[in-house]
């Protein structure tokens, strides 16, 4: 059954579905430096980063993690009723494999708890990983929690 079918409480342990690829190039990776502060040779210097351990520059890994939004958007359908939605947070962030500059990624969403703590929110835990397009490891393994508002009146 199709998880986007369901209600969400019906579910819980589904895959809700996968983004599109994305593909993650220097100037992507130098704009997120700019961004952050973090001109770490790795990310900004492919002629330094091509004697790495990585043979060339990769992402930062909170680049990778804050194209999540973006992924979710793309994978999962909006709730019914839901005006906002809003990060609540992770409970597990792991960067398993390096995205190399010019890769493709993509991420796969499992709905892991559903609850309504109060009336008009919805809280969602979702189980979510980052695929490297032709690599067997992720780039990242995460828990994130999202919170969902129903339109008031």
């Amino acid at each position: 059954m199709i998880a986007s079918l369901l209600s969400p409480q019906d579910g819980v342990g589904c895959e809700y579905g996968m983004s599109k690829w994305m593909r993650i190039d220097q100037e992507m990776i130098d704009a997120f430096a700019n961004a952050t502060g973090d001109h770490q040779y790795i990310h900004t210097d492919p002629e330094a980063a091509r004697d790495s351990r990585f043979g060339g520059t990769v992402a930062h890994g909170f680049l990778t993690l804050s194209l999540l939004s973006k992924m979710l958007a793309d994978a999962v359908p909006r709730m019914a009723g839901a005006q906002t939605g809003i990060n609540y947070g992770f409970d597990r962030v792991r960067f398993v494999a390096p995205v190399r500059a010019g890769a493709e990624i993509r991420g796969r969403f499992t709905l892991a708890r559903y609850s309504e703590p109060q009336e008009g929110v919805q809280e969602m835990l979702w189980n979510v990983t980052v695929e490297i397009r032709g690599e067997d490891k992720p780039a990242l393994v995460a828990q994130w929690k999202n919170l969902f508002f129903e339109k008031s009146g």
